[in-house]
């Protein structure tokens, strides 16, 4: 064996010279041969009876052959565990390792490189394709009606109020087994906004007392259990959908009606669209987390300085007689209104266990879903409006 074969010379009393013989407890080495014969010839290691690898054998049962007996009782012909052989120390796995370096256990089987998770992309959470489409669709819808015929587009905000009650009473059945009367809410709903429309303020408010007392009698036709429940949740949505959308019909009684309700309408998607473009793109600190974990501070910036300089545009080319500054004014108070207006509708939907209010819109949940911004909005325009370049 010469010195490139283990990485050592030979070593006495294992393959010394054969005057010194065999040291005391050695294991037999075999015929005995001369030192230069031992220099010059590599004995064939001793091969344990091992059986092949199978193809269709698991990795773990290939290395449990290589560690112990095979599975048909034919042992391995080799020796103990720690002998001593002319070659090393004999290996517990069947194997020679040279004299003097530890036994050497069988590298396992690598594993299967798994592929690489694909790398998620930021989600906006709604099907941005038919949210767009929809939006457009509703956009020609406004304009058309609102700058060909007025009535028209009185008929369009009063089937947006009967849909919306539709929608928010059947929730409030489904969720909480409250059982406002739909039948008095949608027609007082519509006559509201015809109301308000034809006789103004003055008109809007007369429909809304009439609408609330129709609610009253009309559940007095059932069982009185939930009575004041269900009262108090026609109330609330007699108020909340159809009397604020009164509003938007007052705005279109002035002479630049069409102007004005287009320009409460730009400013809302404005400050709508600002809020989710720098909130989902910046947004690292939330506005009102046990309300609506989605939206941030970041967004509300977004918002305001969105609807501020879309204000200060609208003031000044769509007003009569608006300026700039008051554009300003009016884009900061929709920003607010339109942000706590979304966040009283979440506190709705949160607290009926819903994410959104209907799925009439795809891409947009229902019509709830839209005016939920809008509508708190409305009072606030009109309002802003007439004290900067009066009713018109």
């Amino acid at each position: 064996m010469n010195e490139s074969s283990w990485g050592a010379p030979p070593q006495a009393g294992y393959w010394g010279p054969s005057d010194q013989g065999p040291v005391q407890g050695a294991a037999p080495a075999g015929p005995t041969y001369d030192a230069h014969d031992a220099q010059q010839t590599r004995p064939m290691p001793i091969v344990p009876d091992v059986p092949a690898h199978g193809g269709d054998q698991d990795d773990d049962r290939g290395a449990a052959r290589l560690s112990g007996p095979s599975l048909r009782d034919d042992t391995p012909h080799t020796m103990p565990y720690g002998s001593q052989t002319p070659y090393g120390t004999q290996s517990p796995y069947g194997s020679q390792t040279p004299h003097g370096a530890p036994p050497q256990k069988p590298e396992p089987m690598p594993d299967v490189p798994q592929p690489a998770p694909a790398p998620q992309k930021k989600s906006a959470g709604r099907d941005l394709g038919a949210a767009i489409g929809v939006g457009v669709g509703l956009g020609v819808v406004i304009a058309a009606s609102l700058f060909v015929v007025k009535a028209v587009f009185v008929g369009v905000i009063a089937v947006a109020v009967v849909v919306g009650l539709w929608e928010l009473t059947s929730r409030l059945e489904e969720r909480k087994g409250i059982k406002a009367p739909l039948v008095p809410l949608a027609v007082g709903g519509a006559a509201m906004v015809v109301a308000g429309y034809v006789r103004d303020a003055e008109g809007a408010w007369v429909a809304m007392a009439l609408t609330a007392l129709a609610v009253l009698v009309w559940r007095m036709t059932e069982p009185p259990e939930g009575y004041l429940r269900d009262v108090t949740a026609g109330v609330f949505a007699a108020f909340y959908v159809p009397f604020l959308a009164t509003f938007v019909a007052m705005m279109l009684t002035a002479d630049d009606g069409p102007r004005r309700v287009l320009t409460f309408l730009l400013l809302t998607v404005v400050s709508d669209t600002g809020a989710y473009a720098i909130g989902w793109r910046f947004g690292k600190h939330r506005l009102a987390p046990r309300i609506s974990p989605g939206k941030t501070r970041e967004g509300l910036l977004g918002a305001v300085t969105f609807a501020m300089v879309a204000g200060a545009l609208c003031m000044e080319f769509l007003i009569d007689d608006g300026s700039w500054w008051q554009g300003l004014v009016l884009g900061f108070a929709v920003a607010a209104s339109a942000t706590l207006g979304d966040l009283g509708e979440s506190m709705i939907k949160r607290d009926l266990g819903i994410k959104d209010m209907g799925t009439l819109l795809p891409g947009h949940g229902g019509i709830m879903d839209r005016l939920d911004s809008l509508l708190p909005t409305a009072p606030v325009v009109w309002l802003l409006l007439v004290i900067f370049v009066g009713s018109g």
